[in-house]
C-alpha cells in the first residue's frame, strides 16, 4: 500500500476529467450498519483512458480507503477527505480499479429510527451529494453503469437500482443483489431499507412495475397509488419514447428532504403522500408521481450537463406531469392549474431578476416558467411538430448530457418558429408575457370567466352581484368559483351572505373549502350551515372548519371537541393534534388532562416524523403548553436532518427567547440534552 502526501499540478487540472477517462462499470458491494451510521464496501470500477493523464479523480468525502489497486497492483493515491486521487503515468487504455471503502455519511445517507428499534434507510443525491456514501462522481457527464450489492437484516427490505438478480441469505442477513444494463448520472444512484408491502403490476408496454408501502400502510395502496399505472402508460405514449431502464419502482420513505426524487428505476417519496380515500382529496401523490416519472426521460435518459440549462430536466417533468394531469382530471384542471402557476409566476417577477437560463434561477422559474415555456412552444409548433422533435431529441442524446442547444436544433428540424424571439421572451427575460399566455389559456371556456371574474377585484359587490350569483349557479369549473368566494373575503358578511350560501350548496369540497379558509369570524346565523363542514370528506376543511368554530362559538365548544374527539386526520395526525390542544384548551372539558398533555407531548418527540413533530409542537406553543419536555422536544428538531423542520425549530427557540423566563428554562435544560443539542442550542442563546 503507497501513499502520495502531494498534489501534482497538471494541465488535467484545468480540464474536465471526462475526456481524459471514461468510467464504464462499476460493482459495489456494501454491508450497512444501522446502529453506527455507517457503509462499508468493496468497489470494483472499470474505465478506459482516453488520453495520457497523471492524476484520476473519484468524489469521496470523509471516507477511508484501503486496498487501493489498479489491474491487481497496488496504486499510489491520495485521500483529498473529498476525493480519492489516483497517481500514475496513466495510459490510453482498458484499466481495472478495486477498493475497500468506509464512510459515515453526514448527508446523502439517512438512518430514520422508527419504533421498535426498527429503522429505514435511504439515500438522497440530488447535486453532489451522492459521493458522502459512495465513491462517485459529482459531475453529471460522468455516466456510469452501476450494480450494487447490499446486505442487511433479514426482515427488510432492499431497494437500489436496476433489475434486482439474485437475493441470498448468509446467516440472519440476505445479500440483494441489482444490475443496471445502461449508464446514468451518480446523483440518481440510490439504496432504501425498510419494513414495506410490495405489489407488482405490469405496464401495457410490459415493464415491471412495483410500489411499495409499509406494513401499516398496506389498506392506503389504492387511494396513494391510484393513477400510477395509468400515468406510466400515458407517459410512454405522450413521450413516445419506450421507457428505457426496464424496471421502475416507487417507494414511499419517512422524512424524506423532498416531495420525491427520481432515481434510476427506484423513485422515493415522502410519506405524506401515503393517504386514505378521504386524504387523496387535500393531498395525493398525482403529480408527484408522474414529475418523477417523467425524469426518467428528461434527467436521467438525458441529463441537462449544467446547471444553467436545468429547465431541460424540471421544466420538462413539471409540463408532462402536467399533460398526464389533463388525461386524469380534463381540460380543465389543467388550464386552471396553469392560470395559478401564471399568477404566481407574474407576481414573483416584481422583484426575481432571475430568468430561467441560469444556475441561480428560482424553483418557480426552473419549474413552473420553464413548463411555461414549453406549453407555449408545443402550442405554437403543433402537436405533431412538438413530439416529432422530443422523440428525435431523447434518441440522439441518449444517456448523454446536453444543453437548451441541442434542443432546439430538435425543433428547428420540424419547424421554422422563431427560436431566437421563444428564447429571450421565455428563458432570458424575467418578465411574463401575459398577452401570450391569456390567448391561450383562452382556449379554455372556464379561463374566459376566469378572467372576466379576476377583471371584478375592484369593482363594488353592488355591481358584481348578479355576474357572481350567475356564476355560482353554473356548472363552471370549481376554480372560477373558488376565485368569486376569495373576493368575498373582506366584503361585508350580510352583503355576502346570499353568496355564501350558494358556494355552500355547489357540495363541492374545494369550494366549500375556501369558504372555510376565507369565512374566519363566523356570525350566529351562519353558525349551522358553517358547521356542515365538519362532516366534509376532507381533512383539510375538517381542520379548518374545527379550529374556527371552537375559536367563535365557546358556548359549542364541547359539542364540537365531542365530535372530532375519534379523528385523527392524514398521517401527520393533523386532526388528533389539534383536537388535543383545543381540549386542554377547554375549561372543565377534559377528565383527565395530564394524559391529554402526555398524548400531544409524545407526537412532538422523535418517535414520530417531522411533520408530527412540529404540527404537535406549533400547537403546544400556540396554546401554551410548554414544559421542560416539550422545550427539549423543540431543541432536539434543530438538530433533524430536514432543513425546514430544523429551521422552524431555531425559528421558534429565537422567538421564545425573547421571554426570560423561558431563556431561564432552556438555560435549565441545557445540561440534558445530546452533543448536538448542546450545540444548537448555545448558538441560539449566544445570538
Amino acid at each position: 500500500m503507497k501513499y502520495i502526501f502531494f498534489l501534482l499540478i497538471t494541465s488535467f487540472a484545468f480540464a474536465q476529467q471526462t475526456q481524459f477517462v471514461d468510467f464504464k462499470i462499476v460493482s459495489g458491494q456494501l454491508t450497512l450498519n444501522a446502529k453506527e451510521k455507517s457503509v462499508s464496501g468493496s468497489v470494483d470500477y472499470q474505465f478506459e483512458v482516453l488520453k495520457p493523464i497523471d492524476t484520476i479523480k473519484i468524489d469521496a468525502k470523509n471516507m477511508e480507503f484501503s486496498k487501493v489497486q489498479i489491474n491487481n497492483k497496488d496504486a499510489v493515491f491520495v485521500n483529498s477527505g473529498k476525493q480519492l486521487q489516483l497517481i500514475g503515468n496513466f495510459q490510453k487504455g482498458e484499466n481495472h480499479l478495486t477498493f475497500d471503502y468506509t464512510a459515515k455519511p453526514k448527508q446523502a445517507l439517512y438512518f430514520v429510527d422508527i419504533e421498535n428499534k426498527e429503522v429505514q434507510i435511504w439515500t438522497q443525491g440530488q447535486g453532489r451529494y451522492t459521493s458522502n456514501w459512495f465513491p462517485s462522481f459529482d459531475d453529471v457527464k460522468e455516466k456510469v453503469i452501476f450494480n450494487l450489492g447490499i446486505s442487511y437484516d433479514a426482515g427488510y427490505q432492499v431497494i437500489s437500482n436496476g433489475i434486482l438478480k439474485e437475493k441470498t441469505q448468509n446467516g440472519n442477513s440476505f445479500h440483494w443483489q441489482y444490475k443496471m444494463e445502461k449508464p446514468m448520472s451518480s446523483y440518481v444512484l440510490m439504496l432504501a431499507v425498510g419494513k414495506f408491502d410490495q405489489k407488482g403490476l405490469k405496464s401495457k408496454s410490459n415493464v415491471q412495475l412495483e410500489y411499495y408501502l409499509e406494513n401499516k400502510d398496506a389498506s392506503r395502496f389504492e387511494p396513494t397509488f391510484r393513477y400510477s399505472k395509468r400515468i406510466f402508460d400515458f407517459l410512454e405514449k405522450e413521450i413516445g419514447v419506450s421507457y428505457p431502464w426496464g424496471v421502475y419502482r416507487e417507494i414511499p420513505v419517512r422524512d424524506f428532504l423532498y416531495a420525491g426524487m427520481e432515481n434510476t428505476t427506484s423513485t422515493l417519496f415522502a410519506t405524506r403522500y401515503v393517504v386514505d380515500s378521504i386524504g387523496f382529496t387535500d393531498r395525493n401523490y398525482t403529480n408527484v408521481d408522474a414529475h418523477e416519472l417523467a425524469h426518467h426521460w428528461f434527467g436521467n435518459l438525458i441529463t441537462a450537463e449544467s446547471s444553467k440549462h436545468h429547465w431541460l430536466q424540471e421544466g420538462f417533468a413539471t409540463y408532462y406531469a402536467a399533460l398526464a394531469e389533463r388525461d386524469i382530471f380534463g381540460d380543465d384542471y389543467f388550464y386552471s392549474k396553469l392560470y395559478d402557476t401564471a399568477q404566481q409566476i407574474k407576481f414573483a417577477s416584481r422583484t426575481d431578476s432571475i430568468p430561467v437560463l441560469n444556475p441561480k434561477a428560482s424553483s418557480l422559474t426552473f419549474y413552473e416558467k420553464g413548463a411555461w415555456a414549453l406549453f407555449v412552444l408545443h402550442e405554437s409548433i403543433g402537436d405533431k411538430a412538438f413530439k416529432k422533435a422530443i422523440k428525435s431529441y431523447l434518441k440522439k442524446y441518449a444517456y448523454q448530457t446536453v444543453n437548451t442547444e441541442d434542443f432546439f436544433n430538435e425543433i428547428r428540424k420540424v419547424s421554422d418558429f422563431d427560436l431566437d424571439k421563444f428564447q429571450k421572451t421565455w428563458l432570458e427575460s424575467t418578465a411574463f408575457d401575459t398577452p401570450t399566455a391569456n390567448a391561450l389559456l383562452s382556449k379554455n371556456k372556464a379561463i374566459q370567466v376566469r378572467l372576466e371574474v379576476d377583471k371584478l377585484k375592484k369593482t363594488s359587490l353592488a355591481d358584481k352581484r348578479d355576474f357572481f350569483m350567475k356564476t355560482l349557479n353554473s356548472d363552471v369549473y370549481q376554480t372560477v368559483k373558488e376565485a368569486i368566494v376569495d373576493q368575498l373575503e373582506n366584503e361585508k358578511y350580510e352583503a355576502k351572505k346570499d353568496l355564501l350560501l350558494l358556494a355552500m350548496k355547489t357540495n363541492n369540497i374545494e369550494i366549500r373549502q375556501t369558504v372555510a379558509e376565507t369565512l374566519n369570524k363566523i356570525p350566529e346565523d351562519f353558525r349551522t350551515e358553517y358547521e356542515t363542514l365538519l362532516d366534509d370528506k376532507s381533512y383539510q376543511t375538517q381542520e379548518i372548519a374545527l379550529y374556527w368554530l371552537w375559536r367563535n362559538f365557546p358556548d359549542h365548544r364541547s359539542q364540537y371537541l365531542e365530535k372530532s374527539k375519534n379523528w385523527i386526520g392524514f398521517n401527520d395526525y393533523n386532526l388528533r393534534t389539534l383536537w388535543l390542544s383545543l381540549a386542554l384548551s377547554t375549561p372543565n372539558y377534559a377528565d383527565n388532562p395530564d394524559e391529554l398533555v402526555a398524548e400531544l407531548i409524545a407526537f412532538s418527540s422523535t418517535k414520530y416524523e417531522a411533520p408530527t413533530r412540529q404540527n404537535a409542537l406549533e400547537k403546544l406553543i400556540a396554546f401554551k403548553i410548554i414544559n421542560d419536555q416539550v422545550l427539549s422536544n423543540l431543541v432536539s428538531a434543530t438538530t433533524h436532518h430536514m432543513w425546514q423542520f430544523s429551521k422552524f425549530g431555531r425559528d421558534t427557540i429565537r422567538m421564545l427567547l425573547k421571554n426570560p423566563e423561558m431563556r431561564a428554562s432552556f438555560e435549565r435544560i441545557l445540561p440534558n440534552l445530546t452533543p448536538d443539542e448542546q450545540f444548537q442550542l448555545n448558538r441560539l442563546l449566544k445570538e
